[in-house]
């Protein structure tokens, strides 16, 4: 039985505490409050003594700075590491935060486990250690039913292939329950070979309709040898017809899964975005989600997957979303 938000947030602060009565007094990965202010105000000392003409300077001066930073936004301070060359701005979270942070973080990437967590949480956060992400995951009533899932068969394998572009699949997820603006359904491309999505919204799951999106997609990183889908070949086969009646420069044939699980894997990837879209209405207070899709779209590219996520096997580098100076 699913325990409530409110419940689960208590279990874990409990968990949390216990933790803390067997760590040292001078563990940093955990700030309460009240230390997450005295850092803040240890940091001005020193950055005001070290910048002091003539001012003692002391080793505790030269670790804190070397440590930690802080940045100001809205009028607030937040505690952060220090920003490196490559210009990330990742924060310290207080032990009050945390709960929020890991509850928010694992709704949006659709219940991802440890790993998917991990490589989340490394984007913008310094202190949230495995052991408190493990304590959360464990309370997830979601979780353990995608496990208790998982058991029943062979686990879904993704397909794999030799060169970029070798391979493609266009999927389409059914919202016509959430019906807005028109539009009814979600099309999901995925690049094979990186993992790489492209989310659209559909007003109808007709072939010239998808033809048109995916013709958006090939202008931008060109078309694929193989198109394939988990609704059939008479799908495909229409598709790449309206493709080629728009663009009669494209060639491309008709592929079948390679795979018995693809399908599985197709529907847990097509649950991964409901999911994560659903977290994001949620946050927003807002039923529009064909505008959300961009958004879903480029976190789930963000998702660690296979030791590097799809936008870095898709681009080469990691994706960047916050730009920020310090004090």
């Amino acid at each position: 039985m699913a325990i409530d938000k409110n419940t689960m947030r208590s279990k874990f602060n409990e968990q949390i505490q216990l933790i803390l009565m067997n760590k040292r007094e001078d563990n940093n990965a955990f700030l309460s409050t009240s230390d997450y202010s005295r850092v803040i105000q240890q940091v001005k000392k020193s950055k005001k003594s070290l910048n002091t003409v003539g001012e003692k300077k002391t080793t505790k001066d030269y670790r804190v700075i070397r440590k930690y930073d802080i940045l100001v936004m809205d009028k607030k301070e937040h505690l952060i590491r220090p920003i490196d060359e490559k210009n990330v701005v990742l924060y310290y979270a207080t032990i009050d935060e945390l709960f929020d942070i890991l509850y928010d973080t694992h709704s949006a990437i659709g219940h991802g486990g440890r790993n998917r967590m991990v490589s989340e949480l490394k984007h913008n956060y310094c202190n949230i250690t495995n052991e408190t992400i493990m304590v959360f995951l464990k309370l997830c009533a979601e979780c353990h039913k995608k496990t208790a899932c998982s058991k029943i068969g062979v686990a879904p394998k993704p397909t794999l292939q030799p060169t970029f572009n070798s391979r493609g699949q266009v999927d389409l997820i059914d919202m016509q329950t959430q019906r807005h603006n028109d539009y009814r359904f979600i099309m999901k491309y995925q690049e094979h070979l990186t993992k790489y999505i492209v989310l659209k919204p559909l007003k109808s799951k007709c072939a010239e309709e998808v033809a048109y999106n995916l013709i958006e997609i090939y202008t931008l990183f060109g078309a694929p040898s193989i198109l394939q889908s988990s609704s059939g070949k008479k799908f495909v086969t229409s598709v790449i017809n309206k493709l080629h009646v728009i663009w009669d420069e494209i060639k491309i044939d008709y592929g079948w899964p390679k795979h018995s699980e693809s399908q599985e894997s197709v529907e847990m990837t097509n649950r991964d975005v409901q999911e994560m879209l659903s977290a994001w209405m949620d946050k927003k207070n807002s039923l529009d989600w064909p505008s959300a899709l961009k958004f879903i779209q480029f976190k789930k590219n963000r998702t660690f997957h296979s030791g590097k996520s799809p936008y870095e096997a898709m681009f080469g580098c990691t994706a960047r979303i916050n730009l920020a100076t310090s004090s």
